[in-house]
This record gives C-alpha cells, sequence and structure tokens, in this order.
C-alpha cells in the first residue's frame, strides 16, 4: 500500500481535515509522518548495513496462560464461555455460545473479541457464535511473526475444525475483514456467507481519505511507534475509538479500559503493530486470491460516517454475488454504534426471520 504524503497533499489534509478536533492535532499527525519516512528510509539504510541485526521485539514471543477458561458470563441472558485452542501452533482465545449454525464474528485493530458484545446475544438465540481473540491480541498468545491474511486465517480455519464445524457464516471488521476474506478465498465451499465491515480489502476498490490514514505508514515502521506508544497505550488508543466514531459514547470509559488492558499488556501493541507490518504480504496474497471470485453470497457494509460504500465496492471486485450499502448514523465502530440495525442485517443475510425483540 503506497501512501503519497508530498508537501502538496499535507497542506490539502489540514485544509480538508474533517476531525472535530483542532489543526494542531492534524499538524501533530503530520509531524509523526514526515519522521516516519525519514525513519523508514533511515531503517533502509540500517538494514543493508546490519542484516544479522535483530531487535527485541522480533525476538520476543510471549505465550499468555490464560486464567479465565471455562469462565462463563451472561449478556443479555445469553451464556458464553471463554476457551483456548492450540491451533496453528499458537493458543487462540475464544468465546462461544448459543446454539445452532455457527457465526464466526472476527474484530479488528485495536479492539478484541469485545467489540461484538452487543451483537452475539441475539445472534445466540439461533446460532453457535464463535468469537476469537486474533492471535496476538486479547488473551490469545503473542507469536514474533504469522501477522499476515493467510496465516492468520488458516488459525480460525483450524478453531473451526477443532470445535466439529465446516460450513460457517463469517463475519469481519476492520483488519478482521482482510482474515474473513482470506478464509473465503481458501476455502469457498466452507463459508455459507461472507460479510465485510466498514472497509475495502487491502489493494481493492478506490483510493481513500488520506486524512483517516495516516496511522498506517506509522504502524508499519519497525520498533518506533512501540517506543513511542508504550506506556501511553490508553492516550493513543482513545483517539481512535474517539475520531472513529459518528457517536463516540457508544465506547464508554469502562469499554477503553477493556481493550487497553490487553494492548497495554506485555507484547499487545507491538501484535496489533504487527499486523499493518504484514500488509504488503497480504496484499500479495490477495492479488493471487483475486483471480478467482469468490462463489458465496457477500455482504458489504459501511459506516456513513467512516467509509461509506468502499467495502461494498471493493467486494463487487472481489466476489460474484455482493449487496451491501450504508450503516446510518455509524462511524468506523459499527458494531458498538448501531449493533441492532447490524443485528437485522445480519440475520436477513442469514436467512434467519428472527429480528430484534422478538
Amino acid at each position: 500500500m503506497i501512501i503519497d504524503v508530498t508537501t502538496e497533499n499535507k497542506f490539502e489534509l489540514l485544509n480538508h481535515c474533517k476531525f472535530p478536533h483542532s489543526k494542531e492535532v492534524v499538524v501533530t499527525i503530520l509531524a509523526i509522518m514526515l519522521f516516519v519516512s525519514f525513519a523508514l528510509y533511515q531503517q533502509e539504510g540500517v538494514a543493508q548495513l546490519q542484516p544479522q541485526q535483530q531487535t527485541l521485539s522480533n525476538r520476543t514471543a510471549i505465550n499468555i496462560e490464560n486464567p479465565i477458561e471455562g469462565l462463563s458470563f451472561e449478556i443479555d441472558n445469553a451464556i458464553f464461555s471463554h476457551h483456548t485452542a492450540d491451533v496453528n501452533g499458537i493458543q487462540l482465545h475464544y468465546v462461544i455460545g448459543g446454539k445452532g449454525d455457527p457465526v464466526v464474528l472476527i474484530h479488528g485493530w485495536p479492539e478484541t473479541w469485545y467489540e461484538w458484545r452487543h451483537v452475539m446475544p441475539a445472534l445466540a438465540r439461533n446460532h453457535t457464535v464463535i468469537v476469537p481473540d486474533l492471535r496476538g491480541l486479547g488473551d490469545s498468545s503473542k507469536p514474533v511473526d504469522g501477522y499476515d491474511g493467510n496465516t492468520t486465517a488458516e488459525d480460525i480455519h483450524q478453531l473451526v475444525t477443532r470445535l466439529g464445524f465446516k460450513d460457517i457464516f463469517l463475519v469481519g471488521h476492520d483488519l478482521g475483514a482482510f482474515v474473513s476474506y482470506s478464509y473465503a478465498a481458501a476455502h469457498p465451499n466452507e463459508v455459507s456467507r461472507l460479510v465485510i465491515l466498514d472497509v475495502p480489502i487491502a489493494g481493492t476498490g478506490p483510493a481513500l481519505n488520506l486524512t483517516r490514514l495516516w496511522h498506517i505508514p506509522f504502524h508499519m515502521v519497525r520498533d518506533i511507534p512501540e517506543t513511542l506508544v508504550e506506556g501511553k497505550e490508553r492516550e493513543y488508543l482513545t483517539w481512535f475509538y474517539r475520531n472513529g466514531a459518528y457517536n463516540p459514547a457508544a465506547i464508554t470509559e469502562e469499554d477503553i479500559d477493556e481493550y487497553v488492558s490487553h494492548y497495554s499488556a506485555p507484547g499487545g501493541i507491538r501484535a496489533g503493530f504487527e499486523y499493518y507490518r504484514a500488509i504488503p504480504l497480504g496484499v500479495e496474497q490477495i492479488k493471487e486470491y483475486s483471480k478467482v471470485k469468490l462463489p458465496m453470497p457477500v455482504l458489504a457494509l459501511g459506516g456513513e460516517y467512516s467509509f461509506g460504500t468502499a467495502a461494498l465496492d471493493s467486494m463487487k471486485s472481489l466476489a460474484t454475488d455482493v449487496r451491501g450499502g450504508i450503516v446510518p448514523l455509524s462511524g468506523h465502530w459499527i458494531a458498538e454504534e448501531r449493533p441492532d440495525f447490524l443485528t437485522e442485517q445480519l440475520f436477513k443475510f442469514f436467512g434467519n426471520s428472527t429480528t430484534i425483540g422478538s
């Protein structure tokens, strides 16, 4: 993914910024982008001079013993439980509940399984709801590598197989959309229906507004983001929860506490950045997959005040049977800002006549 940050474009971003905060924030962001550009150039030179050198973050793998294995909890009269599974060389944490045809919900960054908390109870009335933490995130183990779409999709596929399922409904948001697309492309006969929320698949669709994507090149730089963000995870992540939302109150201070508790844990913020560092590899994988369009029905939805129809436009180039549109009065965090609307759309798409409140 190439992002043009020429001087002319920087001033254009400043003049057209739509975020609700002052231009001083944008100036700070642009300064970071300049710093990142210089760091990338400098990092390339160091890599050539010291090909054998490994950074601390490259050497460190963190495996977390999950203290909540088997713990059950209730959301809106639906019972769910925490578990871990050994899959693809890692320990993957997941939450499961309900009964019926399986629905797998894949979260994005900077979130965890918890982003689906408002959607899970209604779906559990008619489905087995499987909600994993992606590798490196939440309570899943934190390996050094394997953050590309193919590997993370294989994590989820092995989990589904281990649980005794084959055909699934698959829903992905943000980076979870990339994982979901890779899963569907690798196993097209095992995904009955695919849902992509709010982001285009990397390397496809129309160009996006650079004002919203400053963090991508920043996160792709090795080690510098960790150095600047560690110890300030709450301040950094809160910026995304607030500025990515049409209704910032949808993600409360308590919700932010939940997310930050994981991203501020040892290796947590680094693992999140590794997903961005794997984007170039992911784009190459997607190019190969895109040679054959997905056969299953696809629903692509985007927040009215976020990426709009970008996901829909993207999926039209990747699948043969695509429908979707705009989620009104929502920003990027659709499952938290408009859970009732999203759940209703999922029911209709999955062919389930059950409606909210029934």
